[in-house]
């Protein structure tokens, strides 16, 4: 599991930088850079008014990842000791990005 600092915070899972989802999501199967990532797991705070799985932030999750070019992917597992998900005012998971993502 890696450490996960998320930035993006209207998303309804982010609580202080850290997620409550337990587990995301990182789309982006042709992705060549960080941009063409995103978080599938997003929900937008102001439409999705349910409440989490988890009650309190989690600094670690387990990220499943799609984005197989990503140095850090295996076996479409994020294998990265720290992941950032940046995406400050995002409305949707398509204006979010895995910032740990490297090609390989």
């Amino acid at each position: 599991m890696a450490q996960l600092d998320c930035a993006v915070e209207n998303c309804a899972y982010n609580k202080s930088n850290c997620c409550c989802k337990g587990d995301i999501m990182v789309g982006g199967k042709h992705a060549c850079c960080d941009d063409e990532t995103c978080c599938e797991s997003f929900a937008d705070e102001k439409r999705d008014s349910f409440t989490s799985a988890l009650e309190h932030p989690c600094r670690t999750i387990s990220i499943d990842c799609e984005a197989v070019r990503c140095i850090h992917n295996s076996n479409y597992k994020c294998v990265a000791d720290h992941v950032d998900i940046k995406g400050c005012g995002a409305d949707s998971c398509r204006e979010t990005a895995c910032a740990t993502f490297a090609e390989k």
